[in-house]
Formats: C-alpha cells, sequence, structure tokens
C-alpha cells in the first residue's frame, strides 16, 4: 500500500516505474484508475489537500520519489518551475476528476431513466403480448361457436331477432361502460360475476365459470340475458350465450393490445420529447410540456404521489436547450420524491412574470436544513446516503439555469421545499 484513503496526506508521490492501482471506496461507479510512470499524486505544492481521497496500491515493483510537506519550501526555491508545474497538474487534477464525477453521475441517471422506462414498458408490453397470444385461439373458438350457432336457426326470422338483441346488448353495454368503464370494487366485480353465473347455471348453460367473467366485466344487465331466453329457442340458448361471450373475450383482448400499444407509443414519445432526439439544441421550448416529457419518466416513482400541475396557459415558449432545460426538471423532482419516499404531494406550476418565465417545483417533505441551505448547490455536496448520489445534480441545475442567463433560488421549512427557476423568455436575453 502506498497510501490509504482517509489516512492524513502529507506527501508528494512521482512515479518513476510502475505502476499503481487507485480505488476509491466512496465515489460509486467512478472507482478504479491506475497511476503510471512519471504521474505526480498526493498533496501538491498550494493544495488544500488534508487527507487521501482513495487507496493506492502498487500491482508490480514500483519505485516512487517521495517529499514531504516541509520540503515543499526548499523545493520551490530550488526548482523555480516546479511552481509553475504544481499549478497546472492542481487544474488538471480539478477537471479531470470533476469530468469523470459528471459522467459517473450522468451514467447514474442514465441507470435510473432506463429502469423507469423499463418498469413502465413492461406492464404494456407484457399486457399486450398476452391478449396478443390469446386472442388467435379465442377467434378460432369463436369461428367455430359460430358456425354451429348458424346452423341451429331454423329461419331467417331467428337469426335477425338474435341479431336485434345483439344490437341492443352492445348499445346496452356502451352505455354502461360510458358512464362506469370499472367497477367500483373488488367486491362488486366478484358480487356481480357470482350473479350472472347463478343466472348461467339456472339455465343450464354449459362451462359457466368460463363465460361469466366475460359478461361480468362488460357491465352487461342480467335483465338482458333473460330477454336473450325469450328470444331464442332452449336449445338454442347455450351456444347463443357462448357465442356472445366468446366474442366479448377476443374484442376485449383486441382492446387490450390497442391500449398497450398507445401506452408505449406514448412513452416513446415522451423520450423523444425528453432527449430531443432529432431537434435542434437551441429551440423555442414549450415548458409545461417539457415538464410533462420529464414527469413521465418518474411514473413508476409517482404511483403513490399527488402531482398537481398548475401551468400559466399565457406562458409562451421559451427559447432554450431542451434536452439539457429536462436536465434540470429531472434533477429537482428526483429530489423531492426522495425527500416525500415517492408518498405526497408534488406541486409544479409555471407562470409569466414581464420578461421571465418562472417554474416552481413544490413538494411537502421534511424540508433542508437550514444549516445546508447555502450549501446545496456546491459541487460534491450531498445528503444521501455514500454511494447513491454524487452532489452533482444541484450543481447541474444551476450551471444550466446559469447558461440560460436564469436564475434558481431555494426556500425550505418543514413540510414545504419550493425551488424556482426563472427563465428569460427573449432569445437576445438569453444568449
Amino acid at each position: 500500500m502506498v497510501f490509504r484513503e482517509g489516512e492524513p496526506a502529507f506527501h508528494m508521490n512521482i512515479i518513476l516505474r510502475g505502476d499503481v492501482q487507485v480505488h476509491r471506496r466512496k465515489s460509486g461507479p467512478v472507482s478504479l484508475f491506475v497511476g503510471r510512470t512519471s504521474a505526480v499524486t498526493g498533496k501538491l505544492p498550494y493544495s488544500r489537500m488534508k487527507t487521501w481521497g482513495a487507496d493506492g496500491q502498487c500491482v508490480s515493483p514500483v519505485w516512487v520519489l517521495d517529499i514531504h510537506q516541509d520540503l515543499f519550501p526548499a523545493m520551490l526555491l530550488a526548482i523555480p518551475s516546479m511552481g509553475q508545474r504544481c499549478v497546472n497538474l492542481l487544474l488538471d487534477r480539478v477537471r479531470d476528476f470533476t469530468r469523470m464525477d459528471e459522467q459517473a453521475d450522468k451514467l447514474i441517471a442514465l441507470g435510473k431513466l432506463a429502469a423507469n422506462l423499463s418498469h413502465e414498458l413492461n406492464n404494456p408490453a407484457s399486457a399486450a403480448q398476452r391478449s396478443a397470444a390469446s386472442l388467435s385461439t379465442e377467434l378460432r373458438n369463436s369461428d367455430e361457436a359460430k358456425y354451429r350457432l348458424g346452423r341451429l336457426f331454423h329461419s331467417d326470422e331467428d337469426l335477425e331477432r338474435y341479431r336485434d338483441w345483439v344490437k341492443i346488448a352492445r348499445d346496452r353495454i356502451a352505455v354502461f361502460n360510458g358512464f362506469s368503464p370499472i367497477p367500483q370494487s373488488p367486491l362488486e366485480a366478484s358480487d356481480r360475476e357470482a350473479q350472472i353465473q347463478r343466472w348461467l347455471e339456472a339455465h343450464h348453460i354449459p362451462a359457466p365459470w368460463n363465460i361469466a367473467p366475460a359478461l361480468a366485466e362488460t357491465m352487461l344487465p342480467v335483465d338482458l340475458l333473460d330477454q336473450l331466453a325469450t328470444t331464442v329457442r332452449p336449445e338454442v340458448l347455450p351456444i347463443a350465450v357462448s357465442t356472445f361471450a366468446s366474442t366479448l373475450r377476443g374484442e376485449r383482448m383486441a382492446e387490450t393490445v390497442v391500449d398497450s400499444s398507445s401506452r408505449i407509443f406514448e412513452l416513446i414519445s415522451a423520450i423523444r420529447g425528453y432527449s430531443y432526439m432529432d431537434q435542434a439544441p437551441v429551440q423555442d421550448v414549450d415548458l409545461p410540456q417539457s415538464i410533462e416529457n420529464t414527469l413521465a419518466m418518474f411514473r413508476a416513482r409517482t404511483e403513490r404521489v399527488d402531482i398537481r400541475l398548475e401551468f400559466d396557459p399565457a406562458l409562451p415558449p421559451v427559447s432554450a436547450y431542451g434536452s439539457e432545460l429536462n436536465q434540470v426538471w429531472s434533477a429537482i423532482i428526483e429530489n423531492a420524491l426522495d425527500a416525500m419516499h415517492d408518498h405526497g404531494t408534488l406541486t409544479i406550476s409555471t407562470r409569466l412574470a414581464g420578461q421571465m418565465a418562472t417554474v416552481e417545483i413544490r413538494d411537502d417533505g421534511p424540508g433542508i436544513d437550514t444549516s445546508l441551505t447555502s450549501r446545496i448547490f456546491e459541487p460534491f455536496f450531498t445528503t444521501k446516503p455514500i454511494g447513491t448520489a454524487l452532489g452533482l445534480g444541484l450543481d447541474t441545475v444551476q450551471r444550466v439555469v446559469s447558461k440560460h442567463s436564469g436564475t434558481v433560488s431555494v426556500e425550505s421549512r418543514p413540510h414545504f421545499t419550493c425551488f424556482q427557476v426563472r427563465l428569460p423568455i427573449n432569445r437576445l436575453q438569453a444568449y
């Protein structure tokens, strides 16, 4: 071990030969890199470094020149050019580590986005797959049942009466679905299914347990079944009921495929809008739409969150870097959800104030400690557990907003935290 993370740093090390493997235990994905021959590490003149930020271990025979900080003045006096070299090394070190941490922060954000997106896509994709797999079988069974039903009608008048009943039944189902698309409770759905199953058993319909669910979920009134029993002959009733139920099942499966496909398309559209793919980097951004696209990325985490959107219809589009602006909403919304533990009220409002667009994101979490409010925008400062954040989220927010000549501020107290972002409307003012 050349040095250990957390131990006081008093030495500058110059690697003259060999490699030193450096491991950072508390930095998330950015955890490993290698110091090679001619690399300079450790404490440098003019540096404020107090402790080692990583473990340094030899992976092969290594020759290191070790210079204690007490010798720095003599070294700078003997080698004046070392002062400028050390300043350059300090600048390079800050730039390199900042870049690595920013990349790690982006990887973490991308991982969370991918997890949320996969969760959202999995449900409609699974539903569409199941429905499509069952639909082909249901269509074959339905066709066979219709052939058998057609042979049982003795006249065109009997067939016409059955078709009239089907039309009436579909109209009644449409009315009920328009009023109440789903039962108010699982208990109500179970009671309704049991009621229809008892009717089917009373009329000697085969496999009533298979037919009752299809009829119950469409809210088909039982009195219409009584009407069907008087419309067709008793020997026709079983096949008529089962054929109608099979048709309803097939239609429901097709509707599920359509709804699931639409949901997937909406998610893909939200992703395109979120990342502004195939669009110019600077453009007129509709802030409400930008915020809604960002919220779509967090749908998996907002199931128990009461989201209140208060958008000003008079707010015009804002000239901005669309994809970067979405990073602002993502960072603030994610912090709000973390503070509320994905359970509470999230309020997002927009309004026009003179030539500035104002966006406020409020949550009812525990609030930010007053001793930390002045530090939350500092790079690498975070209140989250080690390994879960790098402290670059709000730093990114401030840099992006400043890039747009805007301002970001925060007001926090128990059960109320509000981030306010102000952006100029006019492009000439923004750039």
